[in-house]
């Protein structure tokens, strides 16, 4: 596999996080398991994936003049990330996660609540440069917890240099025609499918298809060339061209932490295809990298190397 250069921009968290067996009511205050924080946001996490991967990547975002600032980008420089083009807002602080993890004996759910800080607060001179290097990346990946006039303009710059773009629409939020039209790649999970498009994604009893059929022909007619619905437990669905094709969920013993597997899951698959993996078998190593970080505590500290996927891939395939 050839080394992909791989542009991610987006956001930096830093998430605090506290542990508990049972999330609290309205009202009601309980005795938590643990508290610890660690480096995060869905830019972040989604480059660092690629980097551990084995990616050449750059990251353009922005974060606090603060304490969670400078932890942040020491964790994105040691982990190999070019940060060159992440900002620095003085008078704002770093964007912060609030998450509140349910822990049972085998599983552990998530809620969160997001505060962006300075990732809101980047602006076009910010990434006036990419507009002549835009070109020299394989692959173009964002997400929505950055202001919607960047996203929207680097897609649009991303699609007239002939670059893929991968939209991971998380948090969901309303799109414009013109950027699903720049998207080459949208990865939102059944319910940010369901909330963009109008039509609700039935798992109950299985993956419903023809839900998932009307969902894709929505993104179709909007522009979005190729479609990817993660399901958590369910696996995957891949649509594109009228045809769909289902990717299993790699199950572990023991689930940690689902922090960021869905970002671990869209980093691989565009790690996969920027190297020159056929689309189905980059969703396969993608089930296998996100199944590693949901069995491990954190959000960027869950991220595999690409030995370790290798590894289960080899334990599980034979």
């Amino acid at each position: 596999m050839s080394r992909p250069k791989i542009l991610v921009v987006g956001s930096f968290m830093m998430d605090l996080i506290a542990s508990t067996r049972r999330a609290p009511a309205e009202g009601e205050t309980v005795i938590g398991l643990g508290f610890r924080t660690a480096p995060g946001g869905k830019g972040a996490n989604q480059a660092m994936q690629c980097a551990r991967l084995g990616a050449d990547v750059t990251m353009v975002g922005r974060v606090g003049g603060d304490a969670f600032g400078r932890a942040i980008l020491e964790t994105a420089a040691s982990g190999g990330i070019d940060i060159s083009h992440v900002t620095v807002d003085e008078n704002e602080s770093s964007g912060v996660a609030h998450i509140t993890l349910e822990v049972s004996e085998n599983d552990a759910r998530n809620r969160i609540t997001v505060c962006p800080g300075a990732n809101f607060t980047m602006k076009s001179e910010h990434i006036a440069w990419l507009q002549e290097r835009i070109g020299d990346y394989d692959i173009v990946m964002m997400q929505l917890e950055l202001p919607m006039e960047i996203i929207e303009t680097v897609a649009q710059w991303a699609n007239e240099a002939g670059v893929p773009v991968m939209l991971n629409p998380a948090p969901a939020a309303p799109l414009s025609d013109a950027l699903l039209s720049h998207v080459t790649y949208l990865s939102p999970n059944e319910h940010e499918a369901a909330l963009l498009s109008g039509h609700p994604i039935s798992v109950e009893n299985g993956i419903n298809y023809d839900d998932v059929r009307a969902a894709a022909d929505w993104f179709a007619a909007k522009g979005v060339r190729k479609l990817i619905i993660t399901m958590g437990g369910n696996g995957s669905v891949f649509a594109a061209g009228g045809e769909t094709a289902h990717v299993d969920c790699v199950h572990m013993d023991k689930v940690a932490d689902t922090t960021a597997a869905g970002d671990s899951f869209v980093a691989a698959f565009c790690f996969g295809v920027s190297s020159g993996m056929p689309e189905k078998e980059a969703l396969r190593f993608a089930s296998y990298t996100a199944a590693i970080t949901v069995s491990r505590m954190g959000a960027i500290p869950s991220l595999p190397t690409m030995d370790e996927v290798r590894a289960l891939m080899r334990e599980r395939e034979g």
